[in-house]
């Protein structure tokens, strides 16, 4: 992919990392030393900067190495709408919005598990990982698009998954997950459509970070070769080099980590 625009170091504004836990603190790491004119915020239900100073050994160690000085942490719980409208307001004041990166996602949780077979499909949870990985994306785009620039470039990314793709589904299973992504991603391709014509600028993206040593994935990791299990510095990586690719000629496509297409 080419690159269509000014990359992302250049921009200036405000960007929001929703989801704090792995993924998107190493995200808010790589933007704090490579894109100097965003303003910072994470936004998360518990404040991640107190895991931070907790754990500050262990992310030295792993390569994690922020200051957190320009990281802001706003309160969002994604499944609230109160909360989701608090957020829109608050982005209203202060720079335009130019980077929006969705994390937030559930695999498995309290008695949520991945199903393996029919029997184990039950409706709360369907309705939960509806709720997390298919719902929480669009009505979060609904509730910053005041706050996006109507001049200027803007990025809206979230982490969707291979396992969302109905092209790419061999093995079966994962009933809640493997629906909700894909509904994530019709969701996200009909916002960029829309988008395309009320903010031409904007980009929409859907994006599989590859596995990625976090807890979401923990319970799966053990059948991953090392070298295709990334740590979340290198995810982030991964991740923004790919928007950084990315332009409004691109909006409303589903990408892997290395930047290629995924089919639907």
């Amino acid at each position: 992919m080419s690159s269509p625009q000014p990359p992302l170091a250049d921009w200036v504004g405000r960007a929001l990392v929703v989801g704090c836990g792995g993924i998107g603190r190493a995200l808010l790491a790589e933007l704090e030393q490579r894109a100097p004119g965003l303003q910072l915020v994470g936004a998360s239900r518990h404040d991640f900067r107190r895991d931070v100073r907790r754990d500050s050994r262990e992310d030295v160690r792993s390569g994690e190495k922020a200051s957190w000085e320009r990281v802001s942490h706003w309160p969002l719980d994604l499944t609230d709408d109160g909360s989701l409208a608090r957020l829109g307001d608050a982005l209203q004041d202060g720079p335009p919005l130019r980077l929006v990166l969705n994390t937030a996602g559930v695999l498995h949780d309290g008695t949520l598990r991945p199903e393996k077979r029919l029997a184990q499909v039950c409706r709360a949870n369907l309705e939960r990982s509806f709720a997390v990985n298919a719902f929480a994306p669009v009505l979060l785009a609904q509730a910053v698009e005041p706050a996006l620039p109507r001049q200027a470039p803007f990025h809206f990314a979230s982490l969707s998954a291979r396992v969302g793709s109905l092209g790419d589904n061999r093995l079966g299973g994962w009933y809640s997950y493997r629906s909700a992504k894909a509904a994530q991603n019709q969701l996200l391709r009909t916002l960029a459509l829309e988008w395309s014509r009320r903010l031409p600028l904007g980009c929409v993206s859907l994006l599989h970070p590859g596995t990625t040593a976090t807890p979401l994935s923990a319970p799966f990791q053990a059948s991953v070769p090392p070298e295709r299990l990334f740590s979340p510095q290198r995810a982030a990586r991964h991740l923004l080099a790919v928007l950084n690719g990315l332009g409004p000629e691109q909006s409303g496509g589903f990408w892997a980590w290395d930047g290629q297409p995924i089919p639907w």
